[in-house]
This record gives C-alpha cells, sequence and structure tokens, in this order.
C-alpha cells in the first residue's frame, strides 16, 4: 500500500505557482503535436497543423471549462458565475473538451472547406498521451480519487482523508492513456486514415469503454453522486460517446461498402 502525499505545486517561484496539472496540459499539447507532426499528419496537412493546434488548444480549454460548468456543478456556477474564469482553482470536462475540439475542428476546417474529420482522426492518435499525462497529474493533486478498499496497490490519499483507496487516476493513465493508444497505432498501421472519421469514431467507443468501467472504482463527485441506474455522469456521458462512435464507424464502414 502507497500513501500519496504529492504537493500539487511544481514548482514555485516566489508567490507565483505551476501545477502540476498546468505542466500535464503543456507536455500532452507539445509532445502530441511534435508526434503528429513528425509520424501522422499528410503533407497536405502539415502546413496547416500549426495553425489548426492554436484553434485546438482554445477548443479544448473553454470546452473542457463548460463541459465541466454545465455536466458537473451547474448549480454552484450559477451562483458564483465568475468563479467559471478561475480555471486555476481546477474543473475541466474530458466529455467537454472533446465537444470543443470538434467545434473547433470544424471552425477550421470551414474556411477552406476541407473535412473536419481528416484533423480529428490525427487527434484521436495523439489525445492517449495527453490523457495519460493529465492522469498521473490527477493523481499527484489527489483528485478523481477512487473508492475505498483492501487491495495491496491501495493508496492512502492524505490531502483527502485516511482512507485507503483505488488509485483510479492510475487505472485510467493505464488504459486510456497507454492501451488506447497502442490500439490506436494499431489500427493507424492499417492505414484507417485513410477512410476520414473511423480512427475518430474508434477513439470515442475505446475511450468510453474504458471510462465507462473504471468509473465503477472510482469515487463519484460528491456534488453528483449516482444518478440514472446508479451510474455516475462519467458513465452516462461515455454512453453517449460510445453511441455516437458506434453510429460514425458504421456510416463510414457502409460509405467504405458503398464506394
Amino acid at each position: 500500500m502507497f500513501i500519496n502525499n504529492f504537493d500539487p505545486v511544481a514548482i514555485e517561484i516566489f508567490s507565483f505557482e505551476i501545477h502540476w496539472y498546468s505542466l500535464a496540459y503543456i507536455m500532452g499539447i507539445l509532445v502530441g503535436w511534435y508526434i503528429a507532426k513528425k509520424i501522422f499528419i499528410y503533407d497536405n496537412l502539415k502546413k496547416k497543423f500549426d495553425d489548426y493546434v492554436t484553434f485546438l488548444i482554445i477548443g479544448l480549454i473553454l470546452g473542457g471549462r463548460l463541459g465541466y460548468v454545465l455536466f458537473y456543478n451547474l448549480n454552484y456556477y450559477l451562483d458564483n458565475f465568475f468563479d467559471i474564469f478561475k480555471i486555476w482553482q481546477g474543473g475541466m470536462s474530458f466529455h467537454g473538451g472533446v465537444i470543443g475540439i470538434i467545434i473547433a475542428s470544424v471552425l477550421f476546417s470551414k474556411k477552406d472547406n476541407e473535412d473536419p474529420l481528416k484533423y480529428l482522426d490525427v487527434i484521436a492518435i495523439i489525445s492517449p498521451i495527453g490523457i495519460f499525462f493529465g492522469r498521473i497529474a490527477n493523481f499527484i493533486n489527489s483528485e478523481l480519487y477512487g473508492l475505498e478498499t483492501s487491495v495491496p496497490w491501495a493508496v492512502k490519499f492524505i490531502q483527502i482523508d485516511n482512507l485507503y483507496r483505488h488509485p483510479s487516476q492510475l487505472y485510467e493513465a493505464a488504459l486510456e492513456g497507454i492501451i488506447l493508444f497502442l490500439i490506436m497505432i494499431y489500427f493507424w498501421s492499417k492505414d484507417y486514415l485513410k477512410i476520414p472519421g473511423k480512427l475518430s469514431a474508434l477513439f470515442l467507443i475505446f475511450y468510453s469503454i474504458f471510462r465507462f468501467i473504471i468509473e465503477y472504482f472510482r469515487s463519484p463527485d460528491e456534488q453528483l453522486g449516482y444518478l440514472i441506474l446508479n451510474l455516475t455522469m462519467g458513465q452516462l456521458l461515455s454512453f453517449l460517446f460510445f453511441i455516437t462512435g458506434c453510429f460514425i464507424y458504421y456510416f463510414k464502414d457502409d460509405n467504405k461498402k458503398k464506394s
């Protein structure tokens, strides 16, 4: 068993603090950006990708924040409107971030009348890298922790309580980060990039499956608890994303058969 008492602040210079979560976002974007340009981007997209990343970052941050506000803590922010802008206090939704990235991709590709799925497929491949860094930061911050357990690898989050819990953040880092990245690489090696949308669909499908399962080991959000059919908000959103991924995959596969 392990005791987690990490300091969420990575670097402190005088009164200026840089948190691990901020570094995770930066590392995820920079590493994903570099790998995408080196390996996964078609030549005709490479010149535009740097400009696209700007849209991507804005969509990720706005979507992630607004998603958290709408999906997880709307009542609080209705009473404390200006706290919405205090991103440094935490509160980002993965599902909201995905929606933000989709909207940003559509807006960016629209100006040149391109298919946004070509951009989204590349993001689908590299997103697990960012997810991995983000979940490690969640573990360091003692947030999104798991349910109480007695398994040998249980972790006591000192900043939370004295209970030993599932390190659900590490489960997510492994499944949604490492394993999902390997799955996406496998399908990329099968030339799935030639059919825009299929890699994006597979990302939604596999991420949703992994997230849905891990939510059973993770403590529900205090302000929400368990919802319909004793499911968490994360599971409900993952179910919707899973259905969306299946629909896109079927639609793209059907188009392939017709062509």
